[in-house]
């Protein structure tokens, strides 16, 4: 190679800086599945308390903030759709009514049915 010639770069990063970073998010998304079945689990519970009328103010407040923190979550990791039940579900608990709060049994079910191919 003579000195006038460039140097082809071998690093792997900066042939495909878009792979890596999928790499990295497909990593984080399994680490961060034991967290997402726990809030799961949690929004479950917490609907099902708001449907038979046993919901109280710390439930209440608890499945808003789950609902809040999976809506980011969800969002960062392009399920954009799930991202956007979740965010239903946490402006139902946000601001319940007697008719909105037996929404949350279906919009947590269908949550997990759009989840569940990458449970």
């Amino acid at each position: 190679m003579s000195e006038n010639q460039p140097r082809k770069q071998t690093n792997s990063s900066s042939e495909d800086p878009s792979g890596e970073i999928d790499a990295l998010l497909a990593d984080l998304w399994q680490r961060h599945l034991p967290t997402l079945h726990e809030r799961l689990d949690l929004l479950t519970r917490t609907a099902t308390e708001a449907t038979t009328g046993t919901l109280d103010e710390m439930a209440r407040a608890e499945g808003q903030s789950i609902a809040h923190k999976l809506s980011g979550n969800l969002g960062m990791f392009g399920h954009h759709e799930a991202g956007d039940l979740a965010s239903q579900i946490e402006s139902i608990f946000k601001a319940p009514t007697p008719e909105t709060l037996p929404l949350l049994t279906d919009l947590t079910r269908t949550l997990r049915e759009t989840l569940a191919a990458n449970l």
